[in-house]
């Protein structure tokens, strides 16, 4: 396996507007990186650029310590798993996996010994003589990943590869994917739109907007400590709660701030005023997540309001509430507590638990963040 080194890489189609902009990332072997952000971000233009695909406008390309940005895909030491599976509907599995090999002149029995031990590795050795078309979704998609497995390559690309698949087919397909990477210890990039997938897989997250890297880090640092509103209003689901106010006092460890309709709360961050973050006035926007909201509790800071609608989902349930001034925020209850649409509801949430962000969007750094559910300081 081999690490990756991406080192002020730039994209650009018409030489004015840059698709990427300046993106630096290292990839550690054996690493399982996702990349996610939403459409039109770039993420699969770096996937491609990655590949081989697509050409670099500027910047610098490694893997394994090898500078790749003229080499053409063949030499790169890398296998590729699409979005759509791409298998030859006239071939069977087996002459599918050992299609890129024969290419490759490798010797027969080589080739029957690593397509048997991947399709061994992927529980699909029964399905070795059959065409693609008497495959299920999820029986095709491994048999993709299963023809990239059988390279032996450097770096593995998956773009996108679950999103064809059914919802049940998604949550199967996606642990195989995770039981893979922990068998082979290979270095994985793989790129999806789907947050649920790059927090399950990912050891490290790369969140992407506009051509630009916003935060990278493992998914609880992503979680617990976005770098920016879009960070923490992408990651996680449902989205987090936002909150509008002005700040009317700051400590060293804590600012007080007075939301829209005249509630005073306080956060847990660290900031001073002579830091430049924020100051007395200043407008800020406070986050707060669906499960850091606590049912008719008293806590430090206490909330009130109507329940609009209730999702059960069996362990939890989730309850869309209209506070007094007006604004819906959404509380993750006990599945086992029934609450009715109409009812007035009394919630609470800990000072640890918000998150506050600054006019430019970007998080100051919480006090304890680990903290969150205790309704009381």
């Amino acid at each position: 396996m081999a690490n990756v080194s991406i080192k002020q890489l730039r994209k650009s189609y018409d030489g004015k507007q840059d698709v990427l902009a300046g993106i630096n990332l290292e990839v550690e072997d054996g690493e399982f990186c996702v990349l996610v952000g939403p459409s039109g971000c770039g993420k699969s233009t770096l996937l491609r650029m990655l590949c081989g695909l697509e050409d670099i406008t500027d910047g610098e390309l490694s893997i394994g310590n090898q500078v790749v940005n003229h080499l053409p895909p063949a030499e790169r030491g890398i296998a590729m798993v699409f979005q759509s599976y791409a298998l030859y509907p006239h071939m069977t599995v087996y002459k599918n996996m050992a299609f890129g090999l024969k290419v490759a002149g490798a010797d027969k029995a080589a080739i029957d010994q690593q397509i048997r031990h991947a399709a061994g590795i992927l529980k699909i050795d029964h399905l070795l003589d059959r065409l693609p078309r008497e495959l299920s979704g999820g029986q095709r998609q491994r048999v993709a990943i299963g023809r990239a497995i059988v390279r032996k390559p450097r770096l593995f690309l998956f773009d996108e590869p679950l999103s064809n698949l059914d919802a049940a087919l998604r949550v199967q397909t996606r642990l195989e994917i995770a039981k893979l990477h922990r068998q082979l210890a290979a270095t994985i990039v793989y790129v999806t739109h789907d947050q649920v997938e790059a927090m399950t897989l990912g050891d490290k997250i790369v969140v992407m907007n506009d051509g630009h890297i916003q935060q990278s880090g493992t998914p609880l640092t992503l979680y617990q400590q976005p770098a920016n509103l879009f960070v923490a209003t992408f990651i996680g689901s449902p989205k987090m709660n936002l909150f509008h106010g002005l700040v009317t006092a700051i400590e060293a460890d804590y600012i007080k701030v007075q939301l829209d309709g005249g509630q005073e709360v306080t956060a847990n961050v660290a900031v001073t005023e002579a830091n430049g973050n924020v100051r007395i006035g200043d407008a800020v926007t406070l986050g707060l997540r669906a499960e850091h909201i606590l049912e008719n509790a008293t806590g430090s800071e206490v909330f009130s309001g109507t329940v609009n609608i209730v999702e059960h989902l069996g362990e939890a349930n989730f309850i869309y509430v209209t506070l007094k001034n007006g604004q819906d925020i959404v509380v993750r209850g006990d599945g086992n507590h029934t609450v009715r649409i109409g009812e007035n509801i009394t919630l609470s949430a800990a000072s640890s638990a918000f998150h506050v962000f600054d006019t430019n969007g970007n998080a100051l750094r919480r006090i304890k963040p680990g903290n969150m559910i205790s309704s009381k300081q």
